[in-house]
């Protein structure tokens, strides 16, 4: 088997429309990072390059497996973010995506969380090897839309799942093998709103994976630049190659890009990005606000109602789906099928108890009560109620009567008495 390398490059830009980079990447021989950070008022410029602060320490000879590192420096990432927003309450709500792939000499460790995205050219083929965790997302893996019609939804850009500082969202964690020529891109979605995925497949494929990056980078501005744009791209080559020194990594240095490479430190304090703009940023509903800009009260008050048919008509479609869906869980000690999603939002409730059985937590086993307390996804209520009926229940044994004290008089004949006695039964 062939020993394989990579080169790699990083670059990013601002775009057209926004007044800061939020987006961060790495690049180097043994780790690839993109995060594209949201929030506002810069507090989208601390999640990401705080995350990649963390996972970049990955970046060097590890003692435990790829995978198990990979998954540890997420968490320690989430945690960070935790604590900024605990010594910071103004950025309440910041958050950040992550796709990362660390190598370990044959293989990339692969985490991912939200709606950036990792693309694979292998001979010509462009596949996606991430799946964005969006409500368009769930439309077409339910088969209610096409991904042509995702690409237009108007809610494209609800985001599910992010690093959010919360422990609610865990990150998909995978293996990735590569061969020889593979060519892999790390990328923000201000490419992948931008640019269809056979322009991106013909960009990928340039003769050099520094073109192909300036090209990717081109191509988004052309299509509107609506969005920061990021991308991380490596080529699979033979271990022992010479490096070329036309390409940016040829020294063999790590690459850093974005607010990453600006942003050092969180901030304290109130939250104020010194910035303003008069072009409504749709973006920036994705998972918070940015705080009130000194306007005019007109502008200000169409500005909320604005954001607020926005947020109605975003949370209407959201709840509308959750309530599609079902789970078993526990209800008063007993295993229920609910309906919706299990949530744990202040102040909005997205299930319900649909059904509640007789079968007691306590009838079950040790592992499969923890299952029912930690719910279990079901694709429908008729697959809820199967996997109620495929449980195990345990059937206390029937007890044991108490003797029955003999006759002080007497003894009966039983020739002359019919027995009175009735079987003991046990209900469940």
């Amino acid at each position: 088997m062939t020993a394989l390398s990579y080169r790699y490059v990083a670059l990013t830009d601002t775009g057209l429309r926004r007044a800061d980079n939020e987006d961060s990447g790495y690049a180097s021989d043994r780790l690839l990072v993109v995060a594209d950070g949201m929030g506002g008022a810069a507090a989208g410029e601390i999640a990401s390059s705080e995350t990649l602060h963390v996972i970049r320490q990955l970046d060097r000879d590890l003692d435990i497996d790829a995978i198990d590192a990979l998954d540890r420096a997420v968490n320690d990432a989430n945690k960070r973010l935790a604590q900024i927003i605990a010594d910071d309450p103004s950025v309440e709500g910041m958050g950040t995506t992550l796709d990362a792939l660390l190598w370990d000499g044959e293989k990339f460790a692969f985490a991912h969380i939200g709606d950036s995205r990792v693309y694979r050219l292998r001979d010509g083929e462009l596949q996606q090897i991430s799946t964005d965790h969006t409500f368009v997302q769930s439309l077409i893996d339910e088969g209610r839309i096409s991904p042509a019609e995702a690409r237009v939804h108007p809610h494209r850009s609800l985001i599910l799942r992010a690093m959010l500082g919360r422990d609610d969202n865990d990150a998909d964690l995978s293996w990735v093998q590569p061969v020889l020529g593979d060519r892999y891109l790390l990328c923000s979605d201000g490419l992948s709103d931008m640019v269809e995925d056979s322009v991106i497949a013909r960009a990928l494929g340039a003769e050099t994976i520094d073109m192909a990056a300036s090209d990717l980078v081109r191509l988004a501005l052309e299509g509107g630049g609506v969005d920061n744009v990021t991308v991380v791209i490596a080529e699979f080559v033979e271990k022992g190659t010479d490096p070329d020194v036309h390409l940016s990594s040829h020294d063999g240095q790590p690459q850093l890009v974005g607010a990453a490479a600006s942003q050092a430190r969180p901030r304290t304090g109130n939250a104020d990005s010194g910035s303003d703009t008069s072009t409504f940023d749709p973006e920036e509903l994705r998972y918070a606000p940015r705080p009130p800009s000194r306007r005019r009260w007109v502008r200000w008050t169409a500005g909320i109602v604005v954001v607020a048919a926005i947020l109605g008509a975003a949370g209407f479609f959201t709840y509308e789906w959750s309530q599609k869906q079902y789970y078993v869980a526990a209800s008063d000690g007993k295993v229920a099928v609910f309906r919706g999603v299990q949530a744990d939002i202040p102040g909005i409730t997205l299930s319900h108890v649909e059904e509640t059985t007789d079968i007691e937590l306590t009838s079950l086993s040790d592992f499969q009560r923890r299952e029912i307390e930690d719910g279990v996804a079901a694709s429908s209520k008729a697959d809820a109620l199967q996997t109620i009926k495929d449980l195990d229940v345990i059937t206390p044994p029937a007890p044991t009567p108490d003797p029955v004290p003999a006759p002080s008089g007497p003894t009966p004949d039983p020739a002359e008495s019919p027995s009175t006695a009735t079987p003991a039964t046990w209900r469940r």
